[in-house]
């Protein structure tokens, strides 16, 4: 998904908040200012500012729900003005029905009527107002600093791939900028331009273009992590998970490995803000005996960085040292003794390098609790394929780069399911599976499962 279309629709909702708010105080000063010169009454002594800013604080969100329901945050396929106008006015008398109906069931008696569809229909307005506003502004910033723009090669000709540059070039908003366009489809040629602009999407619109013409472009785009879309005109769909969307009167689907897009991306890095932050404070205690466990047993340092892959990410992943200061050194030397012959990964499990406490916090896996930090500054998230090293990584075959889908994670299916017992070609599979049956009940099971595997399986060496 285009990261225009993500940094769109997630700053929606802080909009029409502002807007549900402003809405909000002005129905409250019409009622309390204006319309008391025409009808005095002691409303304001009844209802003051401070009561009603705490009741916007319960409405809004009962507006911004019914928003949700009715699709306008939804990252799909855009919309004009008019039918988002038209879905702002539908959700808003909904969500103002919800609360009618609510004081009703619950008896209460409220003495303006004016208030409440006073705010409906300001609240609708200045919504609307707001999100045409936003969309003009959105706009400039993408046309003037390329604000999530996405770098594209166009591949193809004939109308469809005519219309689909000309309706870039018109409108700046759809998020593209076409860098090249290749009106022969040729697959190495695709690979070389692809280097040498640094393209991050593909745009396939090759009308004369076979499904299994298509295939190596397309496994190709998922193991170097480019977007693929395509001008509907293959036959089949080759993958479970697609989205579709359109640019000016052309269709584009676009072919993902995964199930995590979207809202699901937003939800999945709240999620893993909230739970590191929570947990780094939760394990400080803990922490701090290791810490001087470690320093009091061997001379080096508490914690130790490791070279790990997240995607298409180089990171330094945070551990308590449970090895002799110089392990990474001392590898070369062990590797004929290394337990795993079924792929890239390296595993002894009496491994001298290994000293007494990190026996002990290995046994737990208390050496992995530093990871949080990882996790809260964006590295890895709290679930997800497990973080490889890069010359391991260098090792695969191109079946086991699908892994390399998504950000890799603290703990994970194939980290529950055997650890470092399963075969490699088994671990491949449990995280693929993950990352294309994502969902955020998916990683609570994970979690829950993870600290029950902590507090019974204590294998780990």
């Amino acid at each position: 998904m285009r990261r225009a279309d993500i940094l769109f629709s997630v700053l929606k909702v802080p909009v029409d908040a502002v807007m549900l708010v402003i809405a909000g105080i002005f129905t409250y000063l019409l009622r309390t200012q204006i319309f008391d010169a025409w009808r005095p009454v002691v409303f304001a002594l009844e209802l003051p500012l401070t009561r009603a800013l705490a009741l916007m604080v319960v409405v809004a969100p009962v507006f911004l729900l019914a928003f949700a329901v009715s699709g306008l945050y939804a990252m799909r396929m855009r919309i004009t003005a008019t039918h988002e106008a038209l879905r702002v006015l539908v959700a808003s008398s909904g969500a103002t029905m919800a609360l009618i109906s609510f004081m009703f069931l619950r008896a209460e008696l409220f003495n303006s009527r004016f208030l409440i569809l006073g705010f409906w229909l300001v609240a609708s307005l200045m919504v609307i107002v707001g999100r045409l506003i936003f969309r003009r502004v959105f706009r400039h910033l993408i046309a003037r600093y390329g604000i999530g723009v996405q770098r594209a090669l166009l591949i193809g000709e004939g109308l469809a791939a005519d219309q689909l540059q000309e309706a870039i070039l018109e409108d700046s908003s759809h998020g593209y900028l076409i860098v090249f366009r290749s009106i022969i489809y040729d697959i190495e040629a695709i690979k070389l331009i692809m280097a040498q602009e640094n393209i991050n999407e593909i745009l396939f619109a090759h009308l004369t273009a076979s499904a299994e013409g298509a295939v190596p472009l397309i496994e190709w785009c998922h193991e170097q992590h480019i977007a693929f879309r395509f001008v509907p005109t293959i036959s089949q769909m080759l993958t479970m998970h697609h989205t579709m969307d359109t640019i000016g009167r052309v269709p584009l689907i676009e072919l993902r490995r995964t199930a995590l897009d979207g809202w699901g991306r937003v939800f999945k890095r709240i999620f893993d803000v909230a739970f590191s932050f929570l947990a780094l404070i939760f394990i400080t205690p803990a922490g701090l005996l290791i810490a001087f466990a470690i320093k009091q047993e061997t001379d080096g340092p508490i914690f130790v960085r490791l070279r790990r892959v997240s995607g298409v990410r180089r990171f330094s992943l945070v551990k308590f040292r449970s090895m002799v200061a110089n392990a990474e050194e001392l590898k070369p030397s062990l590797a004929s003794f290394n337990e795993r012959n079924d792929g890239p990964l390296f595993k002894m499990r009496d491994d001298p390098r290994i000293t007494r406490v990190g026996k002990f916090i290995r046994r737990f896996r208390l050496d992995e609790l530093p990871q949080f930090w990882n996790v809260l500054v964006g590295d890895i998230s709290v679930v997800g394929p497990r973080p490889h090293q890069p010359d391991e990584i260098a090792k695969y075959s191109p079946s086991h780069r699908r892994v390399l889908a998504m950000k890799a994670g603290a703990t994970g299916l194939a980290q529950i399911s055997g650890s470092s017992d399963l075969p490699f070609d088994d671990e491949v599979r449990l995280d693929t599976f993950y990352m294309e049956h994502w969902s955020l009940w998916l990683d609570l099971q994970i979690v829950f499962r993870t600290m029950w595997h902590m507090l019974t399986d204590h294998s780990a060496v």
